[in-house]
């Protein structure tokens, strides 16, 4: 019998299997299982870029697609390099300072590393 992983957001024990996904039925929490690594019985989560490279704390990424900044009249080029990056959790996975727009977080399917 093989044990399943626990919830990264509550911890309990009884989360479940679902097609590709493990779902935690205490708080409704889902994750891909392709996207846990197990350490022991610490979890830690792996980020990949649009290429499915992995990305790591203080990594150069270069944006792949143009993104509009909300607040802001100009939009995120095609091409910007950003270098120094910091992995959060979260939908936009990605921490990170961008000369001339400032702090500002990303999806990482939209970067690739330098």
């Amino acid at each position: 019998m093989t044990t399943l992983p626990q919830c990264p957001q509550c911890s309990s024990e009884y989360s479940y299997e679902d097609g590709s996904m493990y779902v935690c039925p205490e708080c409704a929490h889902e994750w891909a299982k392709d996207g846990v690594k197990e350490e022991g019985t610490v979890q830690t989560r792996v980020v990949r870029d649009a290429n499915g490279n992995t990305l790591q704390d203080g990594d150069t990424v270069i944006v792949i697609k143009g993104l509009k900044v909300k607040g802001s009249s100009s939009a995120l080029k095609v091409g910007t390099k950003v270098k120094n990056i910091r992995l959060i959790e979260g939908d936009h996975d990605i921490d990170c300072k961008i000369d001339g727009f400032g702090a500002m977080q990303l999806k990482s399917e939209f970067v690739k590393k330098a």
